[in-house]
């Protein structure tokens, strides 16, 4: 007999959020997409589910905060995905009290519903590299525009989760510790919770801003001929995974939860998809058809010069496809996001 009960997929109607609902209610499922809608382009990302999938998608406009509607949610959900999260360093230097009370609280209402409930309802929490901190004790040499670790190790594989924990900036600190009460919430009370540490994800229905999303902000102001500002020097490297893959994950830790709960995975391109700054934009200059506009101002508190994500534990526990190589990938974000503005990327190179 089949399940037709909802999964739950808080911040839905974001960009890694739409992706995953769309997904599952491509999949079949009853997908019930709770969303506060306060970012910008979100309202579109939700347009567009209802307009795919029906009344596969149930939307409840509602802040993580708001426990009871959150509570009640969750009251009958087959699974929980958990993407609602404030996801701007900047921001929670701005108002880091608002950043504890949405990344750490609203998780706990959520953990603590799943609990109380008693029935092993699985819960799959988006983490981040950042719990990681700015990785300063990792020596680097600059080769070919790109900062590459001194050890071997590191050099090959990237950083894997016996890398100790170490907070840095308000954001920092509340994912970290959010990461750390799913974990404990598999230990302590037996939910069935697994974390996947992001690395930077990109893809379409990526509306990318300065601040967050930063493949496709660049994309966008290239298309617009606008200038871009590069904190730092250009030479961070990070290892960019297409939306795809990302979902690809977080479907295969719910498939897998008996098998992984209580466990953390690193998620992102892994080193075949690691790229500095500087390479993307002359890549986003190929693909535009002019050089993009770059000024440089001072690296940003809790930065990382490198962060490339070691895969292969995911990889392994969960069964993860091919990755998509980051070239295609990111003309592929291109090409939508022209289509977005009515252009194809060749008639925008022509008008160029």
């Amino acid at each position: 007999m089949s399940d037709d009960r909802p999964i739950l997929v808080t911040g839905g109607a974001g960009f890694i959020g739409s992706n995953l609902a769309d997904r599952l209610a491509s999949d079949g499922h009853r997908v019930r997409v709770y969303d506060a809608l306060l970012r910008s382009g979100v309202e579109g990302n939700l347009r567009w589910l209802t307009e795919r999938h029906g009344d596969r998608i149930e939307p409840v406009v509602a802040d993580i905060r708001d426990e009871q509607v959150l509570v009640d949610a969750a009251r009958d959900a087959k699974a929980v995905f958990h993407l609602a999260a404030q996801v701007a360093v900047t921001t929670s230097l701005d108002d880091p009290r608002d950043d504890f009370s949405i990344n750490i609280a609203g998780t706990l209402n959520l953990l603590d519903a799943l609990r109380r409930r008693g029935d092993g309802t699985p819960l799959v929490f988006a983490s981040t590299n950042k719990v990681y901190g700015d990785l300063t004790d990792l020596d680097f040499a600059l080769e070919n525009d790109a900062y590459v670790p001194v050890d071997p190790a590191v050099r090959g594989h990237g950083i894997d989760e016996r890398r100790p924990l170490d907070f840095h900036t308000p954001y920092g600190c509340s994912k970290g510790a959010a990461d750390q009460y799913v974990l404990d919430y598999a230990r302590s009370f037996g939910v069935p919770t697994a974390v996947l540490r992001m690395s930077c994800i990109y893809g379409r229905r990526q509306m990318g801003t300065e601040d967050q999303g930063w493949v496709a902000h660049f994309l966008i102001r290239a298309l617009e001929g606008k200038p871009i500002t590069l904190y730092g020097d250009g030479h961070q490297v990070r290892d960019i995974l297409d939306v795809s893959n990302a979902v690809d994950a977080y479907v295969q830790a719910w498939r897998r939860i008996d098998r992984v709960s209580g466990r953390a995975f690193n998620l992102g391109g892994g080193a075949g998809n690691a790229v500095s700054l500087r390479r993307l934009l002359a890549h986003i200059g190929d693909l535009t058809g002019r050089d993009v506009d770059v000024s440089y101002s001072d690296w940003r508190a809790g930065d990382q010069r490198y962060f490339v994500a070691d895969t292969r534990l995911a990889e392994a526990e969960l069964g993860l496809k091919p990755k998509v190589p980051w070239r295609d990938g990111v003309a592929a974000l291109a090409e939508w996001l022209a289509g977005e503005r009515g252009l194809t990327l060749r008639q925008h190179a022509m008008a160029s």
